[in-house]
């Protein structure tokens, strides 16, 4: 909706409560016309109620709004002897128009001293949890919001199965876009897969002053600029249109400011010609091609804290099958949703190249017994932090170790009918490892418009900033107009997870707007190891990742220790001063 719109639409809700209140507000002694004043009218409404004029300003907060509205309506009911339970039910099922019936047909008699308390235990529990939805809702939009680590991409920074509490206020907190969804969830009903939010009507949104700007290295939780998925681990469906702030949520690293010159040169990041450096928290892991003397044991990896999901088989094809098994590879793995998973590593000679990978029994037999794909002995693809290397390299069983390099990522479309490649931005020989130079677009600063240029910035001139854009003649039009520049509206960001070869980041769907960042990881409050089952729960609780900060240097320490002992304290006290006023 425009602000047209808007506008438009808050009048006409003045006037359908002008309309449906007047003659209450006459009762209540006040005057008609201040049924029909915007704002002015919730005002006196408050009054009316006996309500604190401040939750005026809760009727105008996204979500919330749609409970106090609820709230009021009863309110409004009860302040007129209307608090039978019929009364209540029909305020709320009417969506507030039973209100017109009472005004027009009932004689009614305003309760100036009535009490605010429910008459009911029912009814005070249910005034209760409303108060709790709508203070835990402002808490959960605009300070501090609950958030799972549900993938590896930021391993071993952040472990699957933190849970941390994400700070709005160091970015700025954003007030909803979507104005109709249940409180405190995000885009489906948990356990259900339902859909928690209408699409429509969507409310134009702004930023509340930030405690601080993004910097490098800061590991921020962002919307998904190029989610249309209905459910995050389901990308069978992807034809939702989300609003922006209703697409899911993604946990990445800050490599690259707007305004910076970001290269990717053999898997290390470039700034402005610069080899980005990282606090002593991070730890960035690659893919490594692992040759040992025996066949790796359970122990081997447990010394080194290295999961068996970390780790993929290696195996040898001759190079005149690899194009086509790269083609088979996609057609069986979207059929029936059969996994596989194959990736060039290594290309050891002139006729065989090494690659990676995994697959289930029923793809193994076509792919080995048609295209002679042949398992490496003792040969591995792991998963380990650089900080790792050295140590590993000092162990008896290890003949080499390497860094794989991804000198570019193939084709999507295996039959060549589109030329499209994998990394962003899907046009060029770039791979995951070797991209750029790329310019992150500034606000308020201007860039060329041409064919080298349009596919970078493409998606920012239209989706993320809202305009027309068409090519026609060899030219580039922004809403009808010829532009060979465009100045950018917004900040955008360059983010990447620690994990380097096993992150879906920036490398594949591009830049991060501003307007799409949720807040900052600042603490984790719980923890456990998905790989341990709940029957072993002393064990499989990481104690001491527990009430750990997120950013800073050094190891994390946890803080749990003391939390306790505060909470034996107030427990305490509390204990103590219940039982003196029992003998007093």
């Amino acid at each position: 909706m425009t602000a047209l719109q808007w506008f438009i639409f808050f009048l006409v809700i003045q006037v359908i409560h002008g309309l449906g209140t007047w003659k209450l507000y006459e009762k209540a002694g006040r005057k008609s016309w201040e049924a029909f004043i915007p704002i002015y009218n919730a005002i006196v409404l408050m009054k009316i109620i006996n309500r604190p004029t401040w939750w005026t300003a809760l009727l105008f907060i996204p979500v919330i709004n749609i409970i106090m509205f609820i709230v009021t309506w009863v309110e409004t009911l009860r302040s007129f002897g209307k608090n039978k339970e019929k009364d209540t039910i029909l305020g709320v099922v009417t969506l507030g128009f039973y209100i017109y019936y009472v005004n027009y047909f009932e004689e009614v008699t305003y309760k100036r001293d009535r009490s605010l308390t429910a008459t009911t235990k029912a009814g005070d529990t249910i005034a209760s949890a409303l108060y709790a939805i709508v203070v835990a809702t402002l808490v959960h939009t605009y300070l501090m919001q609950p958030f799972t680590i549900p993938t590896s991409s930021l391993e071993k920074s952040l472990l699957i199965g933190d849970y941390l509490f994400v700070s709005k206020f160091h970015y700025g907190a954003r007030t909803p876009n979507t104005a109709v969804a249940l409180p405190m969830v995000h885009d489906s009903i948990p356990f259900t897969g339902i859909k928690s939010y209408s699409s429509w009507p969507q409310l134009p949104s702004f930023r509340l002053p930030g405690a601080q700007e993004i910097k490098h290295g800061d590991i921020v939780v962002f919307n998904w600029p190029v989610d249309t998925v209905y459910q995050f681990f389901d990308k069978s469906k992807r034809h939702a249109d989300k609003p922006k702030d209703k697409r899911s949520n993604y946990v990445k690293r800050c490599v690259g400011l707007p305004g910076d010159n970001l290269s990717i040169k053999n898997g290390d990041v470039y700034i402005n010609n610069k080899q980005q450096t990282y606090n002593d928290r991070t730890r960035l892991q690659y893919n490594y091609v692992v040759r040992t003397k025996t066949q790796l044991t359970s122990q081997f990896l447990t010394n080194y804290a290295i999961g068996n999901d970390g780790i993929l088989p290696v195996y040898v094809i001759n190079k005149i099958y690899w194009d086509d098994l790269k083609f088979r590879s996609y057609l069986l793995k979207n059929k029936n949703d059969k996994k596989v998973y194959l990736t060039e590593i290594n290309r050891p000679d002139r006729e065989n190249v090494e690659v990676a990978g995994f697959f289930n029994q029923e793809v193994e037999e076509v792919l080995v017994g048609n295209l002679k794909l042949k398992q490496l002995a003792n040969t591995y693809i792991i998963t380990i932090p650089e900080d790792m290397i050295a140590t590993i390299k000092r162990n008896s069983e290890i003949i080499s170790i390497e860094r794989t390099k991804h000198n570019f990522d193939y084709l999507r479309d295996p039959l060549r009918i589109k030329k499209q490649y994998d990394i962003f931005p899907h046009n060029q020989k770039w791979s995951q490892d070797n991209l750029g130079p790329i310019y992150i677009p500034e606000a308020n600063k201007t860039v060329a418009l041409n064919k080298e240029t349009l596919p970078f910035y493409r998606r920012l001139i239209t989706v993320y900033e809202g305009n027309k854009l068409e090519e026609k003649g060899g030219k580039i039009y922004i809403n009808d107009r010829e532009a060979v520049n465009y100045t950018f509206k917004q900040d955008y960001y360059w983010m990447m997870g620690d994990n380097r070869h096993n992150s879906e980041d920036s490398r594949y769907w591009g830049f991060v707007p501003f307007d799409h960042v949720v807040g900052k990881p600042v603490f984790i409050w719980w923890s456990i190891d998905q790989n341990i089952p709940w029957g072993k729960a002393f064990d499989k609780i990481r104690w001491n990742r527990l009430f750990t900060t997120v950013s800073g240097d050094g190891e994390p320490v946890s803080y749990f220790k003391y939390f306790l002992v505060f909470m034996a304290v107030w427990f305490g006290y509390d204990w103590y001063r219940n039982k003196k006023k029992k003998n007093a």
